[in-house]
């Protein structure tokens, strides 16, 4: 088989990483970057340090509008796939490339892939939402992370085109968590200089445009983070560091490291040793699960419903009182409990393509 795969943000280079190199073995792959993720930190070092093939094609498409970037996207891949005329286009997760990707292939008459399909928050107002459901019913196999995923297509009509094959973050997790010694860690401050990882940290991760947009919510969240009994290290996202800079400053939070971004192996380090987590990422949620590390999430949805179970990851809002009190809950671990799979999904991703591909060249 030839495989077009599209990536263009931070989930889609982990999922990518571990998929790639078991489809490598057999198949050709030809990577495209839509660029979505631009930054050295946020993009190319994730490529370097998870060993994954240089994309043959590079995008630079980033910024502008919801529908300026998907469509200046599809514009893009779709001259990439008519150059490349590929078996299969894969596409991973709910971003503007994946729906970008998808819409170019399903016009092309090219098979469309979705890893991480069935993925439902039911709001339309959240943007990767649109993604999701269009992406999933332009797809030729939908291939499910979790059982409750798997069942959201049944009420979608798209049961047919799904297997269930867990989720290959995990088995990302797995594979690289161990890379990486805590000690080997130094953080770029923003301020300035570079410091080792303080022996009790939180970990806190926030980007989405609902928490950074202003000053208010990123306040809030400062103020109770600047609250705890440990410093709270932070990497920013490039498009928040003036934000966060002037807030610290101008309201004295010393207790928060604000930091450039970090790599991947770094990020799950990270993860492993914090004494909790605060986020408002997808992706973060599963490796705080993954590591059994109890994560509050500051969002006003459900993303992974699997990973709500005995206070491992709770909703909150913007808001200290309500961040410190369900931090300070107490976290219950069932070690039988495996919602996302045993760690071999990308060999499952693999064979169903393959599968697929046999039943497409008989039609």
């Amino acid at each position: 088989m030839k495989v077009v795969t599209v990536v263009g943000a931070r989930p889609q280079f982990i999922k990518a990483a571990v998929v790639s190199h078991v489809l490598r073995k057999k198949h050709e792959e030809v990577l495209v970057h839509t660029g979505q993720h631009y930054d050295h930190n946020m993009s190319g070092r994730f490529f370097e340090e998870l060993d994954i093939p240089q994309p043959d094609h590079n995008l630079g498409i980033s910024g502008g509008s919801h529908a300026s970037m998907t469509g200046h996207m599809m514009i893009s891949i779709e001259r990439v796939l008519v150059k490349e005329q590929p078996d299969w286009l894969l596409v991973y997760g709910d971003t503007n490339s994946t729906l970008a990707a998808a819409l170019a292939a399903a016009k092309l008459h090219i098979p469309v892939c979705h890893v991480e399909a069935g993925v439902r928050v039911h709001s339309q107002t959240n943007p990767e939402e649109i993604n999701r459901i269009c992406t999933d019913h332009v797809s030729t196999l939908l291939l499910a992370s979790t059982e409750k995923s798997y069942q959201e297509m049944k009420k979608e009509g798209l049961y047919q085109k799904g297997r269930l094959v867990g989720d290959p973050m995990y088995d990302a997790f797995l594979e690289y968590c161990e890379k990486v010694p805590l000690e080997d860690v130094k953080l770029q401050l923003l301020c300035d200089g570079m410091i080792y990882v303080p022996n009790e940290f939180y970990y806190l991760t926030c980007h989405r445009e609902e928490n950074t947009s202003d000053d208010k919510n990123l306040f809030k969240i400062f103020s109770a983070m600047e609250c705890l009994d440990a410093p709270t290290i932070y990497p920013v996202h490039p498009r928040n560091k003036e934000r966060a800079l002037r807030l610290k400053k101008r309201f004295d939070f010393n207790n928060i490291l604000l930091t450039e971004p970090i790599g991947y192996l770094e990020s799950i380090c990270l993860v492993k040793h914090a004494k909790k987590i605060v986020t408002d990422s997808g992706g973060l949620q599963r490796e705080a699960f993954f590591a059994r590390k109890q994560c509050l999430t500051i969002l006003d949805f459900v993303c992974w419903p699997e990973t709500m179970v005995g206070n491992r990851n709770q909703l909150s809002k913007p808001d200290p009182k309500e961040i410190l009190k369900k931090l300070s809950c107490v976290q219950k671990i069932d070690t039988q409990y495996t919602p996302f799979g045993d760690g071999h999904s990308s060999e499952k991703i693999v064979a169903a393509m393959e599968d697929v591909f046999v039943d497409l060249t008989k039609i």
